[in-house]
Parts: C-alpha cells; structure tokens; sequence
C-alpha cells in the first residue's frame, strides 16, 4: 500500500504510469476484463436463478466460472503492471536521496519481470503437459491447455510490462541530466 505523498517531498520523485502512453493497450486490457467480468456474473445470475427458482442450475457453471475467474485474473497481470498499480509498501522511501528512485524501480522491475518470466515458463509448460494428455474440463469437456497457455502469454505481457516500463523511467531520468 502506498501512502499519500505531498508534492515536492522526495517520494515525488516517481516517474509517471506508462498507461497515457499507451492508451490503446490500456483501453483494450480494460475492455477485455471488463467483458469477462460482466461475463462472470452474468453466468453467476442465471446459474443462480436456474438453480433457485427452476431447480435446474447451468451445467458447466463452475467449469465455466472458474476458467472466467483464471482469464480476469491472468489479464489482470499485464493491466496492472501498465498502470503501475501494484500493492506497495513504502516504508522507507521518504530517507532515500530522489537520485536512487528511479534506480530503485529499474531494480525491482527487473525482478519483477525475471520472477513473472519464470512463471510464465512453468504455466506454459504445464499447459503443455495438460494438452499433452488431452486435459479437459468434466462436463463440458472445454480443453484446459488453450487457457493455460492464454495465462502464460498474459503473464510474460506483465513480465515484459514490468520490466520496460521502469527502464523507460530510468532512461528518461538519465537523459534529463545529461
């Protein structure tokens, strides 16, 4: 969680959210999510009123839930990292010098992006695995691999968001003192 800064003090010293750069992969992200959220509780609602009123639920709801619930969550990755809206803790920031943030944040994108990188390799390879032997859903029998590998390419998108964005930040910091 980040504390509310005021302007001037040395935690200002951020640089700014790559999202008003790229407004159209911001809106694309947003888009997506949001379908597949109104998505989720669509299938929420008329599983639950089948299931309530007509005893007869949605066959496949929980199938088709959870697959919905991995796909927001996945693309979340990639939105998140593009709006730096990541949960911080900012405890010691305000000792650091200005000179050190965008340092700071280069170092911690790059582990950001090494940590989802490795991820995003064993999700592939696990999807690998699943349509290797044919894994699919019980009742509705959707194939689970083009999920998991939609959740390894989501998760690489965060990895390379999370990485270019501090640099960017840094080079530009760098540039403004030459």
């Amino acid at each position: 969680m980040s504390l509310t800064v005021p302007p001037g003090s040395q935690s200002d010293a951020r640089p700014e959210p790559a999202a008003p750069r790229l407004p159209a992969l911001r809106t694309v992200l947003a888009l997506l999510g949001g379908v597949m959220m109104m998505s989720l509780m669509g299938l929420t609602v008329v599983d639950v009123i089948g299931r309530y009123l007509f005893n007869s639920p949605l066959r496949g709801a929980a199938e088709l839930t959870e697959m919905l619930l991995a796909s927001v969550i996945f693309l979340g990755l990639p939105a998140v990292a593009l709006s730096d809206d990541h949960v911080t803790v900012d405890l010691m920031i305000d000792r650091m010098p200005n000179w050190i943030h965008p340092w700071r944040l280069a170092l911690t994108g790059i582990f950001s992006a090494t940590v989802l990188t490795v991820v995003a390799w064993r999700i592939w390879v696990y999807a690998g695995q699943i349509g290797g032997y044919g894994g699919a859903t019980t009742n509705l029998r959707i194939p689970l691999a083009p999920l998991g590998y939609f959740c390894a390419a989501c998760t690489l998108a965060g990895a390379f968001i999370s990485l270019i964005i501090p640099l960017l930040g840094l080079w530009s910091k760098l540039k403004e003192r030459t």
